[in-house]
């Protein structure tokens, strides 16, 4: 353990964006970062829902779906960092967000990965921003892989399977590191609403 440490920190390191030498960086190398500019997108999967826009990188493909991939299975946590800030900087000041929050994790799953790396961005990007992040919400059930269910099934699936905290701020922004049909971030967005908050907000990483 102590041996393995000791190389990552000697070795140099390889962007999991392009695959090239990283050095001693964290994250990603300088040409994938500036590959990666925040969008504020108005036509969406959440479209029709009370707020339809939302803040995003870009596909789920390329430099972005590597780095996200890296991020969630491979550990490589720094990239929250990374993402994070260029996510933030995508936020506009017009939202008036009070706080930040981010979709959980089923307490088993979290116990198996050892991290939420949507918690992990959320706490990037409220640190950017300058706001404070909650542990605003919960997951009660175990809802397996979303993303290997039918759109029409999702969001069944995941009726009731959120709670969110009392006492929130009136408008938060809710973090998740990938979306598919927007069935979990609405889903999370409910359970906010019922606790009181009456504007939510959403970013992900890719789509």
């Amino acid at each position: 353990m102590v041996l393995q440490s000791v190389l990552k920190v000697l070795l140099p390191r390889r962007c999991p964006g392009c695959q090239g030498q990283l050095g001693h960086l964290d994250g990603l190398c300088a040409p994938c970062r500036s590959s990666l500019y925040a969008q504020l997108q108005s036509h969406s999967p959440l479209s029709g829902q009370v707020t339809p826009h939302l803040v995003v990188l870009g596909p789920y493909r390329g430099v972005l779906g590597r780095s996200v991939r890296a991020l969630k299975y491979g550990h490589s946590r720094d990239l929250a960092g990374v993402l994070g800030t260029r996510l933030a900087q995508g936020v506009p000041a017009w939202w008036g967000v009070q706080a930040v929050t981010a979709v959980p994790l089923h307490p088993e799953r979290l116990r198996e990965r050892g991290f939420n790396q949507a918690e992990l961005l959320g706490r990037q990007v409220a640190g950017m921003l300058g706001l404070p992040y909650l542990n605003a919400l919960s997951r009660n059930r175990a809802t397996g892989n979303q993303a290997k269910r039918h759109a029409k099934d999702r969001l069944g699936a995941l009726d009731g399977a959120f709670l969110a905290q009392p006492g929130l701020p009136e408008t938060m922004l809710l973090l998740d590191d990938v979306m598919t049909t927007g069935t979990t971030l609405l889903a999370c967005a409910g359970a906010l609403r019922a606790a009181g908050v009456r504007q939510v907000y959403f970013a992900t990483v890719a789509r």
